[in-house]
């Protein structure tokens, strides 16, 4: 069973560890690997969380996802769309590849859903996924997303993808 909790220093070695592999990454993340902090100082400095504090609205809101022996095995970010705080955004989901395809992605996304919509009160939450990535696509949908639109990005395409909290608690 994991659980999340928000992201520490600590925790952007282990997470750069995963970026810098650049073979897997570029398997899912296109040719985009240089949007992505790709050093733990770098990872820290984009998104400095100690303690829980949420910051502004509009910042990113990182979290990991840790197993029964504390271990980080995932990491997403959470972040606001609307000021109104009822639209979350989660990016740069990302898990431990060796531990891919054993549902520790869609176990992270389910937590995180429950935090967006029990704690948070969120109307909806989306996502977005290069439609190359059906590991990731898959994971998504078993989560509870469905596809919304597809972006057409020369030359990585991304699915948009949602869940509304009605769809949540049917």
């Amino acid at each position: 069973m994991l659980r999340l909790r928000p992201y520490k220093s600590c925790d952007a070695e282990i997470i750069a560890g995963w970026i810098t592999d650049q073979d897997v990454f570029r398997k899912w993340g296109g040719n985009l690997i240089g949007d992505y902090p790709l050093s733990a100082e770098a990872i820290d400095r984009k998104y400095r969380l100690e303690n829980g504090a949420c910051p502004e609205p509009d910042n990113f809101y990182p979290w990991v996802a840790v197993d029964e022996d504390n271990n980080v095995v995932g990491h997403f970010i959470m972040r606001y769309l609307h000021g109104d705080h009822r639209f979350l955004r989660f990016g740069w989901v990302i898990v431990d590849h060796t531990l891919r395809g054993k549902g520790y992605g869609t176990e992270m996304l389910r937590a995180g859903l429950k935090y967006a919509f029990e704690i948070l009160d969120a109307d909806v939450v989306t996502l977005g996924v290069y439609v190359n990535n059906d590991l990731a696509h898959h994971c998504y949908r078993k989560a509870g997303f469905t596809d919304t639109e597809l972006l057409e990005r020369s030359p990585w395409n991304q699915m948009e993808m949602e869940i509304r909290k009605a769809d949540y608690f049917a």
